[in-house]
C-alpha cells in the first residue's frame, strides 16, 4: 500500500460497504488473522489500496469505535449583545462535527462568560470531571487555562489553544494569529495615516485588561512599531474596564478635549464599535479608527466610515480546525508538528464584501 499520502476520512464502514463484507472480517484482514478467504481479502486489500489506507489506521479506528463514542471538550466563551465575536469560532466548530458525527465524535461545550472569571473556573472544573478524549481552549483566564493544561498534561489528553496562545505550556498546538504582529501591523496602519502633528491612541475596552494575553500582546507589538521609527512621543493610551457605551463615550470625549490633536484610534478588540458609534455621534469622521473582527455592528460602521480598518484573524477558520486538529490525532494519529497561525486581514470599505471569515 502507498504510504505518507494525506489520509480520507471514508471509514472502516466504508471499506466493508465497497468489499459486502462486515467490519470485523475487514478487521480481520487488517490484522492478517485466518478466517478469510483470499478472495475476499485481496477485495478487501485492493478497496484500502484505492483508499489509500494505512493499516495502523484503521486499526487505530476499530479500537475507538469498540471503545464507543469520542467525546471533545471545548472552552468557550458565549456570544452575548455586548460582543458576537465567539459566533464565528463557534460556526466553525459545528461545521466540523457535523462533518465528523459519522465517526463517532461527539463534542460537548462549555460555555463561560467572559467577564465573569467565576464562570470560567466553573467550566474549567467540569471539564477536569468529565471524561473527555481531547480538549480545545479559548484561554481567555490564563491562571485557570494553565491548570487545565497541567491536568491534561497530566492525563496524557491532547489539548490545542485557539484565538490566543499561553507561551511555555505543553499543548498538542495552538491556532489563531500572532498576536504581536497584529498589533504591529495596525500600527503600520496607524503611521501611515497619521498626519503630521498628529497622534495615536491605544485604546483598550475590556472588563479585565491585566491578564488579557490578546490585549498585551497587541499593544506590545503596536508599540513596538512606534519605538522602531522613533515616534513613541506620538502614542497615547485610553484603558477602561467598562464596557457601556456612555462610560466609553465619556472617557474618550475627556481624552479628546485634553488631546484635541488625535488623529487616529487603533482598539485592540471587536468593541471598535462603540468607539465607532461615539464618532458618529460627534461628527468626527477626520479622526482614522482602527478596530477588529468582521462582526454585523462594525461593518454597518465601516460602510458609514467612520471605521476605517478591521483587522480580521478567521476565528470560523480556527474553530473548524481546532475541532479538526483533534479529530484527526484521535481518530487518525496525525499529529499536529507546529501551529497553525492563520492570517491578518486588513478588511476596508472597499473589499468587505468579499471577505469570509
Amino acid at each position: 500500500m502507498k504510504e505518507n499520502k494525506e489520509i480520507p476520512l471514508a471509514g472502516v464502514k466504508e471499506i466493508a460497504r465497497r468489499a459486502d463484507v462486515s467490519r470485523a472480517t475487514v478487521d480481520r484482514v487488517i490484522h492478517n488473522r485466518t478466517g478469510v478467504s483470499e478472495k475476499t481479502r485481496k477485495r478487501i486489500l485492493a478497496i484500502i489500496e484505492e483508499l489509500d489506507y494505512q493499516p495502523n489506521v484503521l486499526a487505530r479506528r476499530l479500537a475507538l469505535a469498540s471503545r464507543g463514542t469520542v467525546r471533545l471538550g471545548v472552552l468557550l466563551p458565549s456570544a452575548s449583545e455586548e460582543t458576537e465575536y465567539w459566533k464565528a469560532p463557534l460556526e466553525g466548530m459545528n461545521r466540523a462535527e457535523a462533518e465528523i458525527r459519522q465517526y463517532g465524535v461527539l463534542v460537548s461545550y462549555y460555555f463561560f462568560d467572559q467577564n465573569l472569571q467565576s464562570t470560567f473556573t466553573a467550566q474549567v472544573n467540569r471539564i477536569i470531571n468529565d471524561a473527555l478524549d481531547g480538549v480545545l481552549i479559548a484561554p481567555i483566564f490564563e491562571k485557570e487555562s494553565i491548570q487545565l493544561l497541567n491536568h491534561c498534561k497530566e492525563k496524557g489528553i491532547p489539548c490545542v489553544l485557539m484565538n490566543s496562545d499561553i507561551p511555555g505550556m505543553e499543548r498538542l498546538c495552538y491556532i489563531g494569529p500572532e498576536l504581536f504582529d497584529s498589533g504591529y501591523l495596525s500600527a503600520q496602519l496607524a503611521h501611515y495615516c497619521l498626519q503630521p502633528g498628529r497622534k495615536a491612541v491605544v485604546v483598550n475596552i475590556a472588563r479585565k485588561i491585566k491578564r488579557n494575553v490578546a490585549i498585551l500582546e497587541k499593544v506590545e507589538g503596536f508599540q513596538a512599531y512606534f519605538r522602531e521609527k522613533d515616534s513613541e512621543e506620538l502614542l497615547l493610551s485610553f484603558h477602561t474596564t467598562d464596557t457601556d457605551y456612555d462610560s466609553v463615550a465619556s472617557g474618550l470625549s475627556a481624552l479628546l478635549e485634553k488631546e484635541p490633536q488625535i488623529g487616529v484610534l487603533y482598539v485592540t478588540n471587536s468593541r471598535v464599535v462603540l468607539v465607532a458609534e461615539w464618532l458618529e455621534n460627534i461628527g468626527r469622521k477626520d479622526i482614522i479608527l482602527i478596530g477588529y473582527d468582521f462582526l454585523s455592528g462594525n461593518i454597518r460602521f465601516l460602510e458609514k466610515g467612520y471605521i476605517d480598518f478591521l483587522i480580521c484573524e478567521k476565528p470560523q477558520e480556527q474553530g473548524y480546525r481546532g475541532i479538526m486538529t483533534l479529530f484527526r490525532h484521535l481518530v487518525f494519529s496525525v499529529t499536529a508538528h507546529e501551529d497553525y497561525l492563520t492570517p491578518i486581514d486588513i478588511v476596508t470599505s472597499a473589499n468587505y464584501k468579499f471577505y469570509r471569515n
